[in-house]
């Protein structure tokens, strides 16, 4: 992974995204496909007919329309507050809502030179040609991403409160690890709680860019950044501020200063 410091922003899980959700079999790679029927770049369907859609056509959806336009508003402000890399995460099963989102997403990270990164779904981010994937506890380990994104992909990996994850996911080729919750979170209010003495031994220990995150604020995320954090994930502090583009730039300005 090119060298990068500063705010990573994750997009938040909307209230009305699981609009129209799909059925349970809608959970394939198959099922992310262009207007053609084939699984979109190289995302193969076993069994599916090349021209036969997994799905018929939608007619276009108000409320998934305003839901994009939305989203692609508010990372918009967040790149202009300074935002350095964009995770999508949308835990929702409503396939054809994501892909027009990721998509869309794609689009405006790639006009603003930041990397787009999907949460968990290795599929959808081959789909939609991003530039890597986050995966976390229960997802498919990262050779196997690597496998499916090619060598140029960028590969995140969550190891929430412990050193020995960062140490494999370093040795199985990852591009960067994230540890926390380092502060309590109104996203993961439930999650394991890491400490700044964790960070401070990956700093020794992990080649790998550290991205810190959990309940992290201008007010306490320089502690981070000294202790070895590379980058600061943020959700609500950025998402859930009245003004996106001066939130973001409170966060990029604890960058300011030289590398350490």
């Amino acid at each position: 992974m090119k060298p990068v410091r500063g705010l990573y922003v994750i997009t938040p899980e909307e209230p009305g995204s699981g609009l129209g959700m799909s059925s349970a079999s809608d959970d394939h790679a198959g099922d992310f496909r262009d207007a053609g029927g084939r699984a979109a770049s190289g995302v193969a369907a076993e069994g599916a007919h090349p021209q036969s859609p997994a799905h018929p056509e939608r007619s276009p959806d108000p409320c998934r329309s305003r839901a994009t336009q939305s989203l692609i508003r508010r990372v918009e402000l967040a790149l202009a507050g300074g935002a350095r890399l964009v995770q999508y995460r949308d835990k929702s099963r409503d396939l054809s809502l994501r892909l027009a989102q990721a998509r869309a997403l794609g689009t405006l990270c790639d006009a603003a030179g930041v990397p787009l990164i999907i949460n968990d779904d290795i599929q959808l981010a081959a789909a939609v040609s991003a530039d890597g994937v986050h995966l976390g506890r229960d997802d498919p380990d990262p050779r196997e991403a690597r496998r499916l994104l090619g060598p140029s992909a960028l590969i995140g990996v969550s190891c929430y409160d412990r050193l020995d994850l960062a140490e494999a996911a370093q040795a199985a080729g990852a591009d960067y690890v994230a540890f926390g919750s380092f502060f309590p979170s109104s996203t993961k209010p439930l999650a394991v709680r890491a400490d700044l003495d964790l960070l401070r031994q990956a700093r020794r220990r992990i080649r790998l860019p550290l991205v810190a995150i959990g309940g992290i604020t201008p007010e306490n995320g320089a502690a981070l950044i000294e202790a070895g954090a590379d980058l600061l994930a943020v959700v609500s502090g950025v998402f859930g501020a009245p003004d996106l583009r001066a939130a973001a730039a409170a966060y990029a300005r604890l960058f300011a200063t030289p590398d350490p």
